[in-house]
């Protein structure tokens, strides 16, 4: 064995330029998979950290009626408690379950603010200041001010939503609303902090107030349009689901809906999908790369036909000339795939704290994503390219090591 590994290392470098084209292909297939596996997984944990922050939560309760209708911000169809029970006795009960650590209320509205130049849009939130902060990122994104607090009439924007609106943080703002009730009202704030955020929701759209305010101005009592249940791992908040699906139906039938986190989006679904399908495009580029791997090999094996014959001859096995290829073509995807995932990992390093940005190809489309995305250094997607990009080239070269392997020893002596 190991004199056909040192026949085989000798005979990768009898033509160095054609051994080292077929190891920077395979370097380069091994460098675009360990950074495209970074770029992915920290696109996709960005997104399923944001939908859980600003959407879904680990599990989501809601109205039955209400999550057919999210898009039009109903205030028809509330969580307001359960049984004979407030909505405060609810959040109380639900906190007892196992894995509950803590319950977010939020009320969620359409406001509009006039300006000289146009009716400026936006989705109000009435939240828990306090555990905003400590469920969400909102407390690095808060660049100016402090988070509203209870039974203050004050919110806090975004940076391009100030700007549409010409205001700054210690102005006020006058905000007009449909209440519960259907009727049209409007209100001033203080406007407390400004938001700046890659997030294009939390920078163009959203606004936050006290709940309580909210409540008041919306004609609602202890109501919610949804509770976000956090649990102690997101990863296990489909083992807490049907203890709380149980709470849920045996307290009020089948009016209210729980959603863990990965029902709560079909985009979240999509993303899960697409993990599964880039697995198979990493192969196809080490498939691609391995093309090169092949040219390479068969040229070897038609350039040494005579000294194939002449090893058969010589008594070398078939499986022993079989075994010298695949250690030639596995010894250049050992290097390739070595220096292909140093790179990539070093380019994935570096991305990781610069990030890249997305600009205007993404801001505009309705989804939680930042513009800005920022790659997931691992040390785990460098051995996933390293061990794919070595099993893959030397699988491939296994096509021209057994065409060598069966080379008739009396044709392959014949030139001679």
């Amino acid at each position: 064995m190991k004199f056909l590994i040192t026949i085989a290392l000798k005979n990768m470098f009898r033509n160095k330029l054609r051994t080292f084209v077929s190891i920077l292909a395979i370097a380069f297939a091994v460098i675009v998979i360990v950074f495209a596996r970074g770029l992915i997984d920290g696109m996709i944990e960005s997104s399923y950290s944001l939908y859980i922050h600003y959407d879904t939560g680990h599990i989501k309760i809601m109205d039955q009626e209400y999550e057919q209708k999210q898009r039009l911000l109903s205030l028809a169809y509330t969580v307001d408690g359960i049984a004979d029970k407030t909505l405060s006795q609810m959040e109380r009960e639900l906190l007892e379950l196992e894995g509950i650590e803590m319950v977010i209320p939020r009320v969620k509205f359409g406001a509009a603010v006039s300006t000289e130049e146009e009716l400026v849009r936006m989705m109000a939130w009435g939240v828990d200041g306090q555990k905003e902060l400590e469920f969400t990122n909102l407390e690095r994104e808060l660049v100016e001010g402090r988070m509203v607090s209870d039974g203050n009439r004050e919110v806090i924007m975004g940076t391009e939503l100030l700007r549409r609106i010409d205001k700054n943080v210690g102005e006020r703002v006058t905000m007009v609303f449909n209440t519960a009730y259907s009727s049209f009202q409007g209100a001033t704030f203080d406007i407390v902090g400004r938001i700046e955020s890659n997030l294009p929701l939390l920078n163009k759209e959203l606004v936050f107030m006290p709940i309580d305010t909210a409540r008041h101005l919306l004609y609602l009592e202890d109501e919610s349009t949804e509770l976000l249940l956090v649990t102690d791992d997101r990863d296990k908040a489909i083992n807490y689901l049907p203890a709380v699906q149980n709470y849920l139906s045996e307290n009020e039938g089948d009016r209210y809906l729980a959603q863990e986190w990965r029902e709560g989006s079909s985009f979240i679904q999509l993303l899960q999908v697409g993990e599964r399908i880039y697995n198979f495009i990493y192969v196809f580029l080490l498939l691609l790369a391995s093309i090169v791997v092949i040219n390479t090999m068969v040229m070897i094996v038609n350039e040494r036909t005579q000294e194939i014959g002449m090893m058969s001859a010589l008594g070398l096995k078939k499986k022993d000339i079989l075994k010298l290829f695949i250690f030639e073509g596995g010894a250049m995807a050992v290097i390739g795939s070595f220096f292909g995932s140093i790179a990539g990992g070093t380019l994935t390093y570096f991305l990781s704290d610069i990030g890249i940005d997305y600009g205007t190809a993404i801001e505009d489309m309705d989804v939680l994503m930042t513009t800005i995305i920022y790659p997931n250094f691992r040390i785990e997607h460098l051995i996933f390219g390293f061990s794919l990009g070595i099993i893959i080239t030397t699988l491939t070269a296994i096509i021209p090591a057994y065409r060598a392997a069966n080379m008739d020893p009396t044709e392959a002596l014949r030139d001679i």
